[in-house]
């Protein structure tokens, strides 16, 4: 049978098209033996504050610049942090639709006793897709003991091969990583995930797209949210440049009145 894998860092509350590519895969391996990148998407996100986008950042321990995820633990006092950063988004989205709901399971996570970085992004990537209801298995890379690869593209097909995978999908923004013949030689498709727009109020105010999940949770229902995941679009790479060549593999659904 077919298998579509997918990866990425385990990254805090990201942006929907995360859960989207979660979703889609049949496989999602979380790169936590990956490098860990300052100032990337790991350990933050935006939210919206005052009808601006606004970083939320989960405060690292410094370290070595090469320790993978894994090794890399939050802040010594991340447990006050924690309530700095939960106050933050109560303030935030107090009046949001979705806020009572939504809250109690945001500052759960928030406040989970774990300074592990890759741990502690795995339990909030977990829950959030309990809460989703998506179903896709999740695993860490950490944990396939794959032989030591020369580069991400061997990494990536060692990984295929290990679950029989015959479509490895990716991010749009990783198009210039990979070959696509290397890919072919070795027996694997390479696709490319682009998340489609979409909208939805956010207090009556100009929409400010590529938030974290929390904008959408806070916004959406749960049926709503689910409905958002399937507004995608997969191709061999070039949807970016030009969306008419790009394969859709889902219907769009309606506008909803968000990357």
């Amino acid at each position: 049978m077919a298998r579509t894998i997918a990866m990425m860092q385990p990254y805090l509350f990201p942006y929907l098209g995360y859960f989207q590519l979660i979703n889609r895969a049949d496989v999602f391996i979380l790169g936590d033996d990956l490098q860990f990148i300052r100032a990337g998407w790991v350990n933050r996100n935006r939210i919206l504050s005052n009808g601006q986008p606004r970083l939320l950042t989960f405060p690292v321990k410094k370290d070595h610049f090469n320790l993978p995820i894994m090794q890399r633990r939050l802040a010594d006092d991340f447990d006050t942090e924690a309530g700095r950063l939960v106050n933050l988004i109560e303030q935030s989205y107090r009046k949001a639709p979705y806020f009572a709901e939504v809250m109690p399971l945001i500052e759960r996570l928030i406040r989970f006793p774990q300074h592990n970085l890759a741990l502690y992004a795995e339990n909030a990537l977990r829950e959030l897709c309990a809460w989703l209801r998506i179903t896709t298995p999740i695993l860490r890379g950490s944990d396939l003991k794959l032989a030591s690869c020369h580069n991400k593209q061997d990494r990536v097909i060692n990984i295929a091969r290990t679950f029989s995978a015959t479509t490895f999908l990716n991010p749009i923004g990783g198009f210039d990583l990979y070959e696509r013949d290397l890919f072919a030689r070795n027996g694997l498709l390479l696709r490319f995930f682009t998340m489609n727009p979409v909208r939805y109020p956010q207090f009556g105010q100009h929409f400010v797209d590529n938030l974290s999940i929390i904008d959408v949770l806070m916004f959406n229902s749960v049926e709503q949210t689910r409905a958002l995941l399937d507004r995608f679009t997969i191709s061999e790479g070039s949807a970016a440049n030009d969306p008419g060549l790009g394969a859709i593999v889902r219907p769009l659904i309606p506008q909803l009145a968000v990357e």
